[in-house]
């Protein structure tokens, strides 16, 4: 199994220590995982549907109450201090922003009354030095110009690339230390994707926000995060650098698509159970 070296207690913004979460008091989706988020850096998290990858950025969120979910042990600290017992919203406020999968924006308001709804999340907080105010947008619209040519339009009428640029920028808005990405090129054509994942390292080169990235499209994702963690099955089988899971033989397999001859090969096509049960035993 590859490791990348930790770092220090002081550059981590999310520590998730061992955590289990069960749904319904009964069925166990995260068994045992544990990941750290390095402050200004970009970390993927990836894995085949079903690894456990969007209940993970739920129980760092404070989400999986709406859903009967219960993180039952383990630890999340955020920024310096543990999450347990802290509601969504405080945790927003505290500068976690989390994008969900679907974009979920408001599709009855305008694309400004969206970001306007945003600024909730700035009650109580002074915005940092040499930003500008709440309600002044000018950097939002700078990473997404198309929203400032939607501003006035309903969100509902966006195209689903303009409502995931709404997404993220709604988390800028909030000015976040981490913010949780979950499936951003999810329906997105090859081009859209390309844009949002370029705007994506734009904001945490330019902002040093943290960010964890959660993405069925490995190579894009890799392609952007300085380290990555590949789940299976509720916890973590391989970890490193960005570089050193890209060059991996079982990451290039199973999740690059890329077989040994350097032809791209189908997911579904790989005999790759006995491999599997390597990385979980």
């Amino acid at each position: 199994m590859i490791h990348a070296p930790p770092p220090a207690r002081e550059d981590l913004v999310l520590e998730v220590n061992n955590i289990e979460v069960v749904y319904n008091k009964v069925v166990q989706v995260l068994r045992g995982l544990s990941l750290t988020v390095p402050r200004g850096q970009i970390v993927a998290l990836l894995g085949s549907n079903g690894a456990g990858k969007s209940t993970t950025l739920k129980a760092i969120s404070g989400l999986l109450a709406l859903e009967d979910g219960e993180v039952e042990a383990g630890r999340i600290v955020f920024d310096g201090a543990t999450t347990d017992d802290l509601p969504p919203q405080q945790l927003v406020r505290r500068g976690l922003s989390h994008v969900m999968e679907g974009r979920r924006v408001f599709e009855d308001l305008t694309v400004e009354e969206n970001l306007v709804a945003a600024t909730y999340a700035l009650t109580g907080r002074e915005a940092p030095a040499g930003r500008a105010g709440a309600r002044n947008f000018d950097s939002v619209y700078d990473y997404f110009p198309r929203l400032h040519e939607r501003r006035k339009g309903l969100a509902g009428y966006l195209s689903g690339g303009e409502q995931q640029m709404l997404a993220i920028g709604r988390a800028l808005v909030a000015e976040p230390k981490l913010i949780l990405l979950d499936e951003p090129s999810l329906g997105l054509s090859p081009k859209l994707v390309e844009d949002i994942f370029t705007i994506i390292a734009r904001i945490n080169a330019e902002r040093g926000v943290s960010m964890l990235l959660v993405e069925q499209n490995a190579s894009v994702a890799l392609a952007i995060a300085h380290t990555g963690y590949i789940m299976e099955s509720g916890k973590v089988v391989i970890d490193g650098s960005a570089e050193r899971l890209a060059a991996d033989p079982d990451v290039r397999e199973f999740y690059l698509g890329v077989g040994g001859s350097g032809e791209a090969r189908s997911f579904r096509e790989l005999k790759h159970y006995k491999r599997r049960k390597r990385w979980l035993s």
